[in-house]
């Protein structure tokens, strides 16, 4: 997939940055990002407020690290020294355009996230951002830089969205007017002095389809996200025992939750992803419950390399999966292989088996 670079370079005191910039773009296009914008490292006093509030009211949960490095935050300048231009890109990572405005009702199936289906996101962007540093570096001479893909104290929606990347939605995802909303998005700080993009306006309006759609009302406020109700985090980044009352409404979702997304009129012009990578593995796309409930340890770390779906870890997977075998419809083989689970799994896991069983039986009897 290599483009064959300018034959004259472009030296880095050169004086048409504007030129060096489209350049830029071009070669991000190449690799395969969706879009290129050029942001500037502002600080972003307007954001912290409402992100102290944020950490104020809890809705962090146990993602303590949020409530740290609040200096880089409000100043991404911080973050790397002598950063005077960010290189902000996304990814598509669709394979197949969703209905739109529809959430599929398949309460057997076992539901992950579209974005965790196929390789680590964050695997395939810090590459590619690295090749896009060593091509302007090829061209321009020396310079700094540093790759990020969701890995820096910054506020990265709202640096992309002061570029024009797209705005924020109401869901506090990143929305663009012609792509919608299923992409990743990466930074590349640089020393390079280039010119920024104008920003985004908002384009959300009246819509609450996003906060009426929720299974958990984890938005708890337009542009205000509970984590402690919101399917990825209890899915994915928290590891206890899930609050019974919001069992049913994770459904059988069991690695993280697009229904946001889905619902948004804007992901009616949704693209799909021509990078390979994002394709699916082991069939993570139309797995049934019970198939990945007959998974041991060995075999989810097999099916797992390489996925964004080892940040779970192997027992907070399988607790994900017996909520979503609870939801099932009644089946007389889920009960019996939730009971066959009982002495395979940790405490954790056995909560939420019991709790499993007792809703599959009531289902039964009434």
């Amino acid at each position: 997939m290599s483009a064959t670079p300018h034959t004259c370079k472009i030296p880095l005191q050169q004086n048409d940055p504007q030129a060096l910039k489209m350049w830029i773009k071009e070669q991000a296009l190449n690799l395969g990002f969706a879009d290129c914008v050029i942001a500037h490292p502002n600080t972003q006093d307007k954001e912290m407020p409402r992100f102290l509030a944020y950490l104020e009211k809890g809705y962090h949960g146990d993602m303590h690290y949020l409530a740290e490095n609040l200096d880089k935050r409000a100043n991404p300048a911080l973050l790397v020294p002598g950063t005077k231009s960010i290189i902000c890109v996304r990814m598509n990572y669709l394979v197949e355009t969703p209905k739109p405005r529809h959430v599929p009702d398949a309460p057997n199936s076992a539901i992950i996230a579209r974005y965790a289906r196929g390789r680590d996101y964050h695997k395939v962007m810090r590459g590619r951002l690295k090749t896009l540093a060593q091509r302007i570096q090829d061209q321009v001479g020396e310079f700094e830089s540093r790759p990020f893909a969701d890995s820096a104290p910054i506020f990265e929606k709202s640096i992309h969205e002061s570029a024009g990347m797209g705005w924020t939605g109401k869901h506090t995802l990143l929305i663009h007017k012609k792509s919608g909303s299923f992409f990743v998005l990466g930074e590349l700080f640089t020393s390079l002095e280039l010119p920024a993009d104008p920003p985004a306006t908002a384009h959300c309006g009246s819509c609450s389809a996003c906060i009426d759609i929720c299974p958990t009302q984890a938005i708890v406020e337009p542009y205000m996200l509970d984590a402690r109700r919101c399917i990825a985090y209890l899915t994915i980044e928290y590891k206890g025992i899930i609050p019974e009352e919001l069992r049913q409404g994770i459904g059988n979702r069991v690695f993280g939750c697009d229904d946001c997304q889905l619902i948004c009129p804007w992901n009616s012009f949704a693209k799909v992803t021509p990078i390979e990578d994002f394709h699916p593995r082991h069939n993570l796309d139309q797995l049934s419950l019970l198939e990945l409930w007959q998974w041991n340890e060995t075999t989810f770390l097999a099916s797992t390399e390489g996925s964004p779906i080892r940040r779970t870890g192997f027992q907070s997977f399988k607790r994900n999966i017996a909520i979503g075998l609870g939801n099932a419809p009644y089946s007389s083989d889920i009960v019996q292989s939730l009971k066959d689970g009982k002495n395979c799994h940790d405490e954790i896991v056995n909560v939420h088996i019991d709790w499993a069983i007792e809703q599959q039986l009531k289902k039964a009897s009434s």
